[in-house]
């Protein structure tokens, strides 16, 4: 049963979450990212919809994640590899 513990709460303690905000914010992100592909996909079929839909997409769910962290919370897991993406 520890186990099973750790793997659900490991990673969302890593980042100061608890496993339900974590899977809220996990979701969020989820779904927004969805949504954003999709008008991606209709703009390069129809390139005068959605022209920032992506853009602003990444840019807002980068400033959430990354500029917005609480300071309680660890690096990215980019940062502690010493690997970039």
């Amino acid at each position: 049963m520890d186990a099973l513990r750790k793997l659900f709460l490991e990673h969302p303690r890593s980042v100061g979450e608890t496993y339900a905000e974590h899977m809220a914010a996990a979701l969020s992100f989820g779904c927004r990212m969805i949504a954003a592909g999709c008008a991606c996909l209709l703009h390069g079929l129809l390139p005068f919809l959605f022209v920032k839909t992506g853009s602003s997409t990444v840019r807002h769910l980068h400033d959430e994640m990354i500029t917005h962290r609480s300071r309680g919370r660890a690096a990215p897991e980019w940062l502690d590899h010493g690997a970039y993406i």
